[in-house]
């Protein structure tokens, strides 16, 4: 089989509300490749349940929103991307619903306008207010088909399903002020063969690193791809070390990443001890709506004091109709594996669930190298601080795809075609019949993360974890030189250099703030308020 070379004017890695937004907002004047590892629907959007949060209502106001986002985020929260996020929140509903997305709505409500509450809202984790639009148990699900279907019907975007990014290719321009990116390579997954694709502009819309971790409520493909990526290519990369962990995942051997939504929480669910007791109070004036990290902190005491597998969600005193209606996917595959949500608590366990760091970016999603955006939570703008907030993370994908869009529809019909990228060089390397050096250095990596660099850290833990990434690095460099790509092997190399950057973000925060808990530093240092951890990779890469 022979080398395919693709020429674009705008090549979008990821296919998920960040990556699709974008494709659609500039494809009536571009013309668009997006690139998904698998199916397009098998990333980070189709499992999120809780849902997209957006001032609607009277009785709140955008100024709430930021004011809660601003706490939430532990100090770190840029106000200025707060601001600008969330006072486009409301438009970002427009759009999304012109695009057919349908949210729940209340009861018994006939009227037609958008706004006075025709839309039913549940208020989440951080939230002073009700403000969450969600589909059911299944926003994210009902976000990625409506988007899915306009990008397929769409002529000017074409579709690459089982596509996965080498690297990113630069031009040859020596000043690294005007260098820029042109495209990338991409494994072609079904036919095993590194294809070209040249775009004018590039879009990174991989989504996030939570698969670094043992037990995580992500897919399988949350591998950190886009902020490896990035930071191979020469981008600055912010606050790593903040990743959080959803307080409440199924503890079931068969559904290790299925998640519980914080919208149970937020209808009144109570978490509890085997004994039946109530625990949260005594840790946060909010209780169970207290913010991610101080509940997944929490149970993570609680489960450790005690010595429990598990704590439990209790949401059998409500209405059983008001649960089947409201968390109909989360009934069924909790009843499933023979647990009934109305009649009995649910065991559950914090699991790794979103990287709140990631590539730099401004505003309109430009990152530090010319003609490369990045979107999503693969980047760091400044909202989620130390902290995210619930459902600010759809919001942010929505309204960052737009920004970068129109920058990009800008200037993208002024750029000049650059030099063709050569093919991907395969002559000095072989087929691998080392397999499993792969395999176990994936479980290795993910497992030393979980102990050393979870939930609770210390120096000495980090420190080994230090060591040990550094000798899987070479390992895996040297498995890389001489080996054919697959998809296995990209995944865990870009594992282990985000691993390397939470490692390294962590170490030098020396203070607890939001996601970062040490117990070396338990406090919260006030000289280190609205100061990022910031890492700049040790050179520019050349062109290939």
């Amino acid at each position: 089989m022979s080398k395919k070379k693709f020429e674009f004017d705008v090549l979008v890695i990821g296919s998920g509300a960040a990556g699709l937004t974008l494709a659609l907002k500039v494809a009536d004047k571009a013309k668009v490749a997006v690139l998904s590892k698998a199916a397009l629907d098998a990333g980070s959007t189709s499992w999120a349940q809780g849902g997209i949060a957006a001032v609607q209502h009277d009785k709140d106001t955008l100024e709430s929103h930021i004011e809660d986002t601003m706490v939430a985020g532990a100090g770190l929260c840029h106000r200025d991307a707060v601001s600008y996020i969330v006072e486009r929140g409301p438009k970002a509903i427009n759009w999304l619903v012109e695009q057919g997305v349908d949210f729940t709505r209340r009861e018994n409500n006939g009227r037609d306008t958008f706004m006075e509450r025709e839309y039913h809202l549940t208020q989440e984790g951080g939230h002073s207010h009700r403000r969450v639009l969600h589909a059911a148990d299944a926003t994210g699900r009902e976000i990625q088909m409506s988007l899915e279907e306009q990008a397929r019907a769409h002529p000017n975007i074409s579709l690459f399903e089982n596509h996965v990014a080498v690297d990113l290719v630069s031009d040859k321009n020596a000043d690294p002020a005007q260098r820029k990116c042109i495209g990338a390579y991409v494994l072609d997954t079904k036919r095993g063969m590194v294809d070209v694709f040249q775009a004018k502009m590039t879009v990174l819309a991989t989504g996030g690193a939570s698969r670094v971790y043992l037990y995580t409520s992500n897919p399988d493909g949350s591998t950190g791809d886009g902020i490896a990526l990035a930071w191979r290519f020469g981008c600055r990369v912010a606050n790593m070390e903040f990743n959080q962990f959803h307080p409440t995942c199924l503890y079931h051997p068969e559904a290790r990443t299925f998640l519980l939504t914080e919208a149970l929480r937020g209808e009144g669910a109570y978490l509890r001890l085997s004994n039946g007791e109530r625990f949260m109070p005594r840790f946060h004036e909010r209780a169970e709506l207290a913010p991610r990290d101080i509940v997944a902190r929490a149970i993570d005491h609680e489960m450790k004091r005690l010595g429990d597998a598990c704590v439990y969600l209790d949401i059998t005193h409500k209405d059983p109709e008001f649960v089947k209606s409201h968390f109909p996917t989360i009934y069924q595959r909790c009843l499933k594996l023979g647990y009934d949500l109305t009649k009995q608590p649910i065991p559950v366990v914090p699991a790794a669930h979103y990287t709140c760091g990631g590539v730099m970016t401004d505003l309109h999603g430009r990152t530090d190298v010319n003609n490369l955006y990045a979107i999503g939570e693969v980047t760091h703008t400044g909202l989620h601080g130390a902290n995210r907030m619930a459902s600010n993370s759809l919001l942010e994908c929505v309204v960052m795809a737009e920004a970068a869009a129109e920058d990009i529809l800008a200037t993208v019909a002024s750029i000049a075609k650059t030099e063709p990228i050569r093919h991907w060089d395969e002559s000095r390397v072989t087929d691998s019949d080392e397999e499993v050096v792969v395999s176990h250095n994936w479980n290795e990596l993910r497992h030393f993360m979980w102990d050393y660099v979870g939930i609770v850290r210390t120096t000495r833990r980090l420190e080994r974890a230090a060591r040990r990434i550094d000798m899987l690095a070479g390992e895996i460099r040297e498995y890389y030189s001489y080996f054919r790509v697959t998809s296995d092997l990209l995944e865990l190399r870009n594992l282990v250099t985000v691993a390397n950057l939470i490692i390294r973000s962590a170490l030098q925060r020396t203070e607890s703030r939001g996601l970062h808990y040490t117990l070396d530093y338990p406090e919260t240092d006030p000289d280190l308020e609205g100061v990022d951890t910031i890492l700049k990779p040790p050179r520019r890469p050349v062109a290939r």
